[in-house]
């Protein structure tokens, strides 16, 4: 399908249904992770929070090389130029594998330090250790996941992103459980670490059929400087970007953790509950990132512009009815994953209090992304380097121990800053600058 012409509702749906979808898999990864996960204990669930929060990084680097590729592949679509499009697809891969290689040997030799480094106690790290290896070690499924689909994305082909993800989530959901029965929490970091490796195969298998627009030949792979260059400095931007916002969460965790395990597991079911639901908002705001690129390619800003704006409005009523069903409803979701009185009790004001600017979390991603889409990815760094370091830390920090509010002063920085995101990237949006951007 054309996305530059005919009706833009279409358009929107086209690429945001599969695109949702996608993001729900992915999402699943998490919630099927902790359900299982959560019945080894406090010490387990809280590695896997304490882990989730230094792989938050790992997943800022991979977004970033992604909204990178997303962005150069779909200018180049918009310019009906594929050879060009199918050439900065395998750069990014060339630039994510090279990264890769580089975090795998860091988690491969420093795991028990960096859980130590997180706050974690000795019984955590004992009992932990080998599950922050394997998934720091493995992750380069992690980069191929996101990357790959980045470039489909790009290429408006948002179907085989949505089909990779339900296949590599079908598989963890399979060994998940038996995986744990026979090795514990480690038996976790296997299972998901193999049904991602599943999806990649599958993602790879495409990406070299050459059937669609993107047709990848040998020549594709000697590095291409220049391409490498544009790309670079958009992914670096890009990681940048989410890294400010990644690292923030790792100090908000490294706060909680301060509370003790029963806190820091009842933070972390919340917050992988949080994304489950932020997850297909972030698959709407994808197709916006598409939307963009392409129209720009096209020279087709007004139209660009236009379905930004629609797509802000289709997340936020999205976004509004999940904030309901979260305040009603905590200590259900919560209880579902662990039961202990302590853990539902910090899960449930963590969901209840950050599910509040769910509304203001849709518009602001679908921004965010509208930025990225155009090559842009310096304003939402900028965004982002005020709201969570300038403002949410010192924040946090100020309610949980100088106003001695604990965890729900954690919770309320939270909301704040993600509002001021939100706010901030409508008011820059409307400027107009992200139309001039050359890529």
């Amino acid at each position: 399908m054309d996305y530059t012409t005919g009706s833009m509702r279409k358009a929107i749906f086209m690429l945001a249904v599969p695109m949702i979808l996608e993001m729900c898999m992915e999402s699943v990864f998490a919630v099927v992770d902790i359900f299982f996960v959560g019945k080894l204990g406090a010490n387990a669930t809280a590695t896997v929070g304490l882990t989730e929060s230094v792989l938050t990084l790992v997943y800022s680097v991979a977004i970033g090389i992604s909204m990178a590729a997303t962005a150069m592949v779909a200018r180049r679509v918009g310019e009906k130029n594929h050879e060009a499009a199918s050439e900065a697809g395998v750069q990014s891969l060339l630039l994510a594998i090279s990264i890769s290689v580089i975090i795998s040997i860091i988690g491969l030799f420093f795991a028990s330090d960096i859980l130590r480094l997180m706050g974690a106690t000795s019984g955590i790290i004992e009992e932990g250790a080998t599950y922050t290896r394997i998934t720091l070690t493995a992750n380069i499924v992690i980069m191929l996941l996101f990357l790959i689909n980045g470039i489909f994305r790009g290429a408006g082909n948002a179907a085989i992103a949505m089909r990779s993800l339900w296949l590599a989530n079908i598989c963890n959901i399979i060994l998940c459980p038996i995986c744990i029965h026979y090795f514990g929490l480690t038996g976790a970091a296997m299972a998901t670490t193999t049904g991602r490796s599943i999806g990649v195969c599958y993602q790879l298998y495409y990406l070299f059929k050459g059937k669609g627009i993107i047709k990848i030949t040998i020549k594709h792979f000697v590095p291409a400087w220049e391409v490498l260059k544009s790309l670079t400095s958009i992914a670096s931007t890009a990681t940048l970007q989410f890294l400010i916002g990644s690292a923030s969460w790792v100090f908000l965790a490294r706060m909680i953790a301060s509370f003790g395990s029963e806190a820091m597991a009842g933070y972390t079911i919340s917050i992988r509950l949080i994304i489950f639901f932020l997850m297909p908002a972030w698959g709407m705001s994808n197709a916006a990132a598409t939307l963009v690129g392409q129209n720009l390619g096209a020279k087709q800003p007004e139209r660009a512009e236009a379905s930004v704006w629609k797509t802000a409005k289709y997340n936020a009523i999205f976004m509004g009815t999940v904030s309901l069903l979260f305040i009603i409803a905590a200590p259900f979701f919560v209880a579902l994953m662990n039961d202990t009185p302590a853990v539902v009790k910090t899960g449930s004001l963590a969901l209840r209090v950050i599910s509040c600017g769910y509304l203001f979390y849709g518009v602001g991603m679908v921004m965010i992304n509208a930025f990225n889409g155009a090559g842009d990815s310096k304003t939402p760094s900028w965004i982002n380097f005020f709201w969570f370091w300038v403002f949410q830390i010192p924040l946090a920090y100020l309610l949980a121990n100088t106003f001695q509010i604990g965890e729900l002063g954690i919770f309320l920085a939270i909301v704040i800053a993600e509002t001021g995101i939100a706010i901030t990237g409508m008011i820059l949006f409307k400027k107009g600058k992200w139309k001039e951007v050359a890529i």
